[in-house]
């Protein structure tokens, strides 16, 4: 996998370049210059969008030591960073988010096990939130294949479904209990670790008004994330309504979570923008500008988050030497 990561990043790029060299780039420079500081308004619209998404987390978290909102926002921060500009699968941001909340004075099983519900949350609310897009693109008279479509909703079902059965029937317990019998007893204290965040997890799904809420607030931060669309469209001089951008932003959205493998989803997410904007219209320049200024949201908001969990790294190493 450590191998595999690069590779894959090497080849969305090629694809990317290859992607945008066949645009008319003089035209797509023209539409960034024009656009200006605009883009970096757009980039910085993400900021509400972690937020709303920080929120929903802090509501599985026990009252007595739950974090701040600035806090949990810096957090979520972090993981979108680490998960979008490193080769790490999507799964490296969550390890680094756990330690953060560890940082924060969050017990082992209150922090595991909020992490492990909020991303199957996660995957429900994105799974309405794509089939809000697809909705909207057949409102604007878009040919979609719905074949297709219904196949990838499926998939998605069952892969909730199936990460949130696993996590209701003690898979981490069972699993640590296996590990130590071959260990011949070397692990006890990852077993009964295992065993509390289990509990913990069982009980987390059974407070129906954490879970809900979680779900709301992720749906909302997920459609908060159509601002930065809507202002980037604006600024390169081609206006859309917010339900074009809502259309856009969640089936990007979609199409980079599919491409978890792929860090950033190199390649891939610049393929979507343009066959988005093919069905919404948007002169292929256009569609490429707007994947570019996505990236440049990245490099504004993302390259600053790896910088910050460093030195989140650093002080909680400080702070408690050998936190795990």
């Amino acid at each position: 996998m450590s191998r595999l990561g690069p590779l894959l990043a090497l080849g969305g790029l090629a694809l990317a370049l290859l992607l945008l060299a066949q645009q008319d780039f003089t035209e797509v420079g023209a539409l960034l210059a024009s656009a200006g500081l605009g883009l970096v308004l757009a980039a910085l619209a993400h900021i509400p969008s972690m937020a709303l998404n920080g929120h929903a987390w802090r509501l599985l978290l026990p009252h007595r030591r739950r974090p701040s909102l600035a806090a949990m926002t810096a957090n979520v921060w972090i993981r979108e960073s680490v998960n979008g500009l490193l080769p790490v699968a999507r799964v490296g941001g969550e390890i680094a988010s756990y330690r953060l909340l560890r940082g924060e004075g969050v017990a082992v099983a209150p922090a595991a096990a909020s992490l492990m519900v909020d991303m199957a949350i996660s995957i429900l609310s994105q799974l309405i939130f794509a089939l809000l897009g697809l909705a909207l693109l057949a409102w604007a008279g878009a040919g979609i294949g719905w074949g297709g479509i219904a196949l990838a909703m499926l998939c998605g079902l069952a892969l909730a479904a199936g990460f949130i059965l696993a996590q209701r029937a003690d898979i981490l317990s069972r699993l640590a209990r296996l590990l130590n019998g071959v260990a011949a007893g070397r692990f006890p204290a990852l077993e009964s670790h295992s065993a509390r965040i289990d509990r913990m997890t069982r009980r987390l799904w059974r407070v129906r008004s954490a879970i809900l809420g979680c779900f709301l607030w992720q749906l909302a931060g997920w459609a908060a994330g159509a601002i930065e669309i809507w202002l980037a469209l604006y600024f390169l001089g081609h206006p859309v309504g917010m339900a074009e951008a809502l259309a856009i932003e969640a089936l990007i959205q979609a199409v980079s979570s599919a491409a978890f493998l792929v860090p950033g989803a190199l390649g891939l997410q610049e393929a979507g923008f343009l066959g988005l904007g093919l069905l919404l219209g948007l002169p292929a320049e256009m569609a490429a500008a707007l994947a570019i200024a996505r990236r440049l949201r990245d490099l504004i908001v993302f390259l600053p988050g790896l910088l910050a969990w460093v030195w989140a790294e650093r002080r909680i190493a400080a702070a408690a030497p050998g936190l795990g």
